[in-house]
C-alpha cells in the first residue's frame, strides 16, 4: 500500500514537472516568436544588435516627466535598452549641453525640445532615420540634424472660470484694451521665437509698439517654462496666456482644469524635435531611438496627452481641434542660434525692461 502510494506520488509529480515545463518552454517560444514592432523591424539587425550591446540610453527632454517616462517604457519594453530620462526647461537643457560639449563629456545621446535647432552644428550629428520620410516635410530639417516629433502651435489661453469667451480679443491689438487684466497675464520666459512671428507679421515698427502697449497695459509676469504656465492658467493663478504651445493647454484641459485656446493671427508655428549628440555615449542606441521617436506609435502615444503629431497617420486629440487654428495665418518660425539670440534680446528688452 505504501509503495503503491509512493509510485503514484512520483508519477503525479514527474507530470506536474513535465507540464511546468512544456509550459515555460511554449512562453520562452511564444516570446521568442514576438513580432517586432515595425518601427524596430525595419531598421539594419546590425545597428539594433549594437543598440542592445550598449543597453543603455540617454534622453536630455523638456518633456514633462507623465507623458516621457512612459513614452520611453514603451521603447524599453520593445528593445531591452535601459533609458535615463533627464528632464529640464529649453535653457536649462541647452546650458548643460553647451558647457558638457566644451569639456568633450560623452554625457547624453537624444535631446528633445522645441529648441534643438538652435544648438550649434557640432553638437548635433546627422542621422536619416527611415521613420522620418513619414513626418511631414516641413518637419524635416534639410541637413537632417532635427526631426519634429510633435508639432507646437502658439495661441493665447485662459481660464473659463475667470474669462467669458465673449471677452476674448478678436486681434493682439485688443489687449491693450483690457486693462483690468492687468497683474492677471502671464507669458514664458523663452517666448521669443513667438515674438519674433509677431514681428514678421505687422512688421518692426508695428509690432514694437503693439508689443509696448500690451505689455503698459497689462504687465505680463514672465513664468518658467510653458507646462508651468499651462498649469498656472488651468489652475486660476492667473487668467490669461498671452500666448503659450496649444498642445499644453490641451494637456491641462485633459486633466480636467478649466482652460481653453483662442485662435489670433498670426499663429507661430514650431517643432518639438530630436537631435542625436556627436558626442554620444550609446550612439547606436541613440539611432534606434531616434527611429522610434517618430514612429506611429510613439506619435500616438503622446497624442493621449493632446500633443499634436507631425504624422498624418495619427489622430489628433481631441479630433478636429485644429479646424479653427489651419483656418488662421501660420508661420512657421525656426530661428537660427544666431538668430535666437537676437530675438531673445528683443524679448528681454520688451517684457523685463519696461
Amino acid at each position: 500500500m505504501n509503495s503503491s502510494h509512493h509510485i503514484v506520488r512520483s508519477l503525479a509529480a514527474g507530470m506536474v514537472a513535465m507540464l511546468l515545463l512544456a509550459g515555460l518552454s511554449g512562453t520562452a517560444s511564444a516570446q521568442d516568436n514576438k513580432k517586432p514592432p515595425s518601427w524596430l523591424a525595419q531598421l539594419d539587425p546590425k545597428l539594433v544588435e549594437a543598440a542592445k550591446k550598449e543597453g543603455q540610453l540617454v534622453v536630455y527632454s523638456s518633456t514633462n516627466e507623465t507623458e516621457g517616462l512612459p513614452w520611453f517604457k514603451i521603447f524599453e519594453a520593445d528593445t531591452g535598452i535601459k533609458v535615463s530620462y533627464i528632464r529640464g526647461s529649453d535653457v536649462q537643457l541647452n546650458a548643460r549641453i553647451a558647457i558638457e560639449h566644451r569639456a568633450r563629456q560623452k554625457a547624453w545621446d537624444i535631446v528633445q525640445t522645441a529648441s534643438v535647432q538652435q544648438l550649434p552644428p557640432d553638437i548635433i550629428t546627422a542621422y536619416d532615420p527611415p521613420e522620418a520620410k513619414n513626418i511631414r516635410a516641413a518637419a524635416r530639417a534639410k541637413d537632417q540634424r532635427w526631426f519634429g516629433v510633435y508639432t507646437n502651435y502658439n495661441t493665447p489661453a485662459y481660464n473659463t472660470k475667470f474669462v467669458k469667451r465673449e471677452e476674448l480679443p478678436k486681434t493682439y491689438a485688443e489687449f491693450a484694451k483690457r486693462p483690468q487684466w492687468a497683474g492677471k497675464v502671464a507669458i514664458d520666459v523663452n517666448d521669443e521665437t513667438w515674438l519674433a512671428t509677431i514681428y514678421e507679421h505687422y512688421g518692426e515698427a508695428e509690432a514694437k509698439k503693439l508689443m509696448g502697449e500690451i505689455v503698459d497695459t497689462l504687465k505680463p509676469i514672465i513664468i518658467q517654462g510653458h507646462l508651468a504656465l499651462a498649469r498656472a492658467v488651468g489652475s486660476g493663478e492667473y487668467w490669461i496666456a498671452l500666448n503659450n504651445f496649444l498642445n499644453l493647454t490641451l494637456n491641462v484641459k485633459l486633466a480636467g482644469q478649466p482652460t481653453d485656446f483662442w485662435v489670433l493671427d498670426p499663429v507661430s508655428q514650431q517643432y518639438g524635435q530630436l537631435g542625436i549628440s556627436t558626442n554620444s555615449p550609446n550612439p547606436n542606441a541613440a539611432r534606434v531611438a531616434a527611429n522610434f521617436m517618430l514612429s506611429r506609435e510613439s506619435q500616438q502615444h503622446l497624442a493621449q496627452f493632446g500633443r499634436l503629431p507631425t504624422r498624418d497617420d495619427v489622430e489628433m486629440n481631441p479630433k478636429g481641434i485644429l479646424d479653427p487654428v489651419l483656418k488662421a495665418k501660420i508661420i512657421t518660425t525656426m530661428p537660427t542660434p544666431e538668430e535666437g539670440r537676437k530675438w531673445s534680446k528683443v524679448f528681454d528688452e520688451t517684457f523685463r525692461k519696461r
